[in-house]
Order: C-alpha cells, then sequence, then structure tokens
C-alpha cells in the first residue's frame, strides 16, 4: 500500500513524525509537506512562482520531499510529478489544533485531503483538536486503524474523504457527525505600529451556531470533540446545494428571454 502523507504545519512538525511512524508499519509512506507552517491557506495553490522541492532526511533513514508551497501544492506536485506511481490514499495531519464546521474552508491540512480526492484517490485530514497538549499517540493510532479499514473496505467515490477531529485526552468513543456552523466574534484587533500607522491582527472568538432545523439527526463535529469524543465526518468537494436548483431555475424563467 502506498500513502501519501502531508499537512499543513510544515514537514518538521511532530504530528506528521508521529503519524509517519503510525503508518510505516501499514505500506509505503511517502511524505511531501510545506518547508514550513501554512495554516489557513485553505485551498490556495502557488501559480506566480516556481515550486521548489528538496529532499528531507527523516531520523529513521528515510527521506520526503518540502516543498515551498501550499499544502494543495504539496498534494498536487506529488501526484502529477514526484511519485512514480499513484498513492493508493492520502492523509493530511497529524494538525496541531482542531478542524472543525466551516473552519474546514479555511483548512490547509483539509485542503490537501481535498487535493486527493480531485485526483480520484480516497483521502483523510485528521486533527488534534488542542494547541495545549500536544499528545498524538490516540490520533496517530486511530489514522493507523482507519488506513488499514480503507484498505480492505474502499469508500465510495461520492464519500470519499473522512475529516477527523480527535479530543484532549482520552477519547471516550466515536461518533460520526455533521459539520457544525462556526462564526467568530471580535475578530479584528486594531493597533497602532511605532510609526503611527494603523495594522489589524485576525484573532476572533469561536461562536458555535445552532440551525433552527438540522438537516441530519447527528451531532455536529464540535458536539463531539466537546464531550470527549473522536468526531468522523465525511466530506467531499462539491459545494452545489441541489435543494436550491429547482428555485434557481424559477427565478432565471421569470428573468423572459436573457439578454445575451
Amino acid at each position: 500500500m502506498r500513502i501519501l502523507i502531508s499537512n499543513d504545519d510544515g514537514i518538521q512538525a511532530e504530528g506528521l513524525i508521529k503519524l509517519k511512524q503510525a503508518l510505516d508499519p501499514l505500506g509505503e509512506v511517502l511524505v511531501v509537506a510545506p518547508d514550513r507552517e501554512r495554516s489557513g491557506t485553505g485551498h490556495g495553490i502557488t501559480v506566480h512562482k516556481p515550486l521548489r522541492p528538496k529532499q528531507v532526511n527523516f531520523n529513521d533513514g528515510t527521506t520526503g520531499w518540502s516543498v515551498n508551497g501550499t499544502p494543495a501544492d504539496c498534494v498536487k506536485l506529488a501526484i502529477e510529478a514526484l511519485l512514480d506511481k499513484t498513492p493508493d490514499i492520502v492523509i493530511s495531519g497529524i494538525n496541531r489544533g482542531a478542524n472543525l464546521g466551516t473552519d474546514v474552508l479555511y483548512s490547509g491540512t483539509v485542503s490537501a485531503a481535498i487535493e486527493g480526492i480531485i485526483n480520484g484517490i480516497p483521502s483523510v485530514a485528521i486533527s488534534l483538536a488542542t494547541y495545549e497538549n500536544k499528545d498524538f499517540k490516540y490520533a496517530a493510532r486511530f489514522a493507523a486503524r482507519v488506513v488499514s479499514i480503507l484498505s480492505k473496505n474502499k469508500l465510495q467515490s461520492g464519500c470519499s474523504l473522512i475529516n477527523i477531529n480527535i479530543p484532549q485526552g482520552s477519547p471516550k468513543g466515536v461518533k460520526v457527525t455533521r459539520l457544525g456552523n462556526r462564526r467568530y466574534e471580535n475578530v479584528f484587533h486594531k493597533r497602532i505600529d511605532p510609526r503611527g500607522g494603523v495594522y489589524y491582527w485576525m484573532a476572533g472568538e469561536p461562536k458555535d451556531m445552532i440551525p433552527e432545523k438540522p438537516i441530519l439527526d447527528a451531532d455536529t463535529d464540535f458536539d463531539a470533540v466537546n464531550n470527549g469524543f473522536i468526531s468522523v465526518t465525511p466530506l467531499h468537494f462539491d459545494l452545489t446545494y441541489f435543494n436550491g436548483i429547482g428555485e434557481m431555475e424559477k427565478i432565471i424563467g421569470l428573468m423572459g428571454e436573457p439578454l445575451l
């Protein structure tokens, strides 16, 4: 089994090293990751400068590729240029900090996995939902179990990305969840530099929103993690709101002859 791993915390991040160690017994593990932290880059790709992959030596004697680009760049470059064969699965992580709810749209960790499914490869994003306790033990074990199962049980093509968040401490169990809805309050902090110039730090306090009518009777990923459970959420990259297609057809019909 050929396993491609990447992340958004950088190729020297502890979470990536722990993930590699857990997956090594399962097959050939290939590492292609950013040369530095690229958190919050979403699915950005590099188009205005060249990508320069460099080989990196790990302490176990193996090598990986360090890339001066985004997480999506790393997976795209690995699949289309660096690797001689297509990997069987893409794993992104283990991220330091949660990737829950609408934050997945900003996440470089999740975007690396999305690049995998864009290329038709089953993919997993895995995050440790804390910045304080950097014990990746449970996350690494769970990732290895998931990969082992996926090697024998393929996901349907329309549901081939799994977003996993591991709570702090010893998990109580596992819950299959839906994405929650998170907004941030007091996002920008205004400050003045020594020359009197105004600048802003993006920060913010998360506020989890509860929908009036949940689409699916399932816990949100926030609920699961906050209650000590591992959250497993199936995702896909098709953002089409299918329930709105009929309404849009009515609106377009009211326009009459289109102005072309």
